[in-house]
């Protein structure tokens, strides 16, 4: 599932959805499977059970959460699903990101990784190295 908008200005699960939606995955993806009332009752902030209901459903809708509805009238229950893991979701997501901007902006991608790598943590560049040695044996 693709995100439609990633917001560079913020943080972890916040470049990809807004401040509850990311409250909520995190829940679902620690539990794997919640209820509407479980996940109310694990946010850090009072929200009525509708105002939940609305976002875990838009979650779903989105693609992130799978529905799963149980019972009838009032024995009626909605069990929400992680559709993959956490890892599974940054993985992809990062992946769109890197090869759209590889895509569009190659050579100062390549330019502002170095530069990145080298500034954030220099193992990365070690990883970046063993990365190129290994792509390089594979073109011969």
């Amino acid at each position: 599932m693709k995100i439609q908008r990633m917001k560079l200005h913020e943080e972890g699960l916040n470049r990809f959805f807004g401040p509850l939606e990311s409250q909520i995955m995190a829940i679902a993806w620690e539990k794997e499977k919640v209820t509407i009332k479980e996940v109310q009752e694990l946010l850090s902030e009072e929200l009525s059970y509708t105002a939940v209901m609305t976002v875990l459903n838009r979650l779903s809708e989105k693609g992130h959460l799978k529905k799963i509805t149980t019972g009838k009238g009032r024995n009626r229950i909605s069990h929400y699903h992680t559709v993959q893991s956490k890892e599974e979701f940054i993985a992809e997501q990062t992946k769109a990101v890197t090869y759209g901007l590889v895509e569009e902006y190659g050579q100062l991608v390549v330019n502002h990784l170095v530069d990145a790598f080298k500034d954030a943590d220099p193992e990365l560049m070690k990883l970046l190295e063993a990365r190129l040695n290994e792509w390089k044996k594979e073109q011969l």
